[in-house]
């Protein structure tokens, strides 16, 4: 069994679908969507539609991303917050005008239903931001801080590589898990497209909204799998460039 990592997808089912063949799934497979479905190309409704889908064929948890947050209030609550059309929004927004109100209804059942984070069996932590409490994310006072939070992995990147973390200087909050596994920063702003690893965090947000392409990472082997740079797959599309 392979426990796969999704990076943020923002609307690029091209880039999904062709990194999916790459990984060559099977019925054994449990994938780790770390957020963000939504916000950058045009496919993002598309994209709801396709892993409502692929979850009846294969074990799945989906995380909960800003930009997620940020559609369902548009859908739930018509909330066309001016952040979220500046990145992204007005693309979901259109991909959404040809839905039925029933399709409308599922993709809102979808968000909902995401989870803020998840911990696995080895004390992994997946979430889409971070977190602030030193006790750990469970401890979180304000709760959208994980699909917010950028601090923890300019935490990790700050990090004398040489500490470990039963060193009194190691941060406490990254000490809690045995690993993190996040995505909403993309390592394209450290001039890097492929998954990054400072101290125990694991970044796989490598840019698919910009100029990068969409990673499926196997959290065991450490091996990845990436589609074409999507901008390519959108070649009449500016996506968040």
């Amino acid at each position: 069994m392979r426990t796969l990592v999704v990076g943020d997808i923002h609307g690029g089912l091209n880039a999904l679908k062709q990194v999916l063949e790459r990984v060559n799934p099977n019925k054994d497979d449990e994938f780790i969507f770390l957020g963000d479905y939504v916000d950058g190309w045009s496919h993002a409704a598309e994209t709801v539609s396709f892993l409502l889908q692929f979850s009846k064929e294969h074990r799945c948890v989906f995380i909960r991303g800003n930009h997620d947050y940020l559609m369902h209030r548009y859908l739930k609550y018509d909330d066309k917050n001016p952040i979220w059309l500046r990145s992204g929004g007005i693309a979901s927004m259109e991909s959404y005008h040809p839905l039925s109100n029933t399709e409308k209804e599922d993709h809102i059942n979808f968000y909902e239903g995401l989870t803020n984070y998840h911990i696995d069996n080895s004390n992994r932590l997946f979430v889409h931001a971070g977190f602030t409490n030193v006790n750990g994310i469970n401890y979180e006072h304000y709760k959208n801080l994980v699909y917010w939070d950028r601090t923890l992995w300019e935490t990790a990147c700050a990090l004398d590589p040489s500490l470990t973390p039963d060193d009194v200087r190691y941060p406490k909050r990254l000490a809690q898990y045995s690993e993190i596994y996040i995505g909403h920063t993309p390592v394209t702003k450290m001039g890097y497209t492929v998954p990054l690893n400072f101290a125990n965090v694991w970044n796989i947000d490598t840019g698919a909204a910009f100029k990068g392409p969409l990673t499926i990472f196997n959290i065991d082997s450490k091996e990845y799998w990436q589609s074409d740079p999507v901008y390519q797959l959108y070649p009449n599309e500016t996506g968040r460039n």
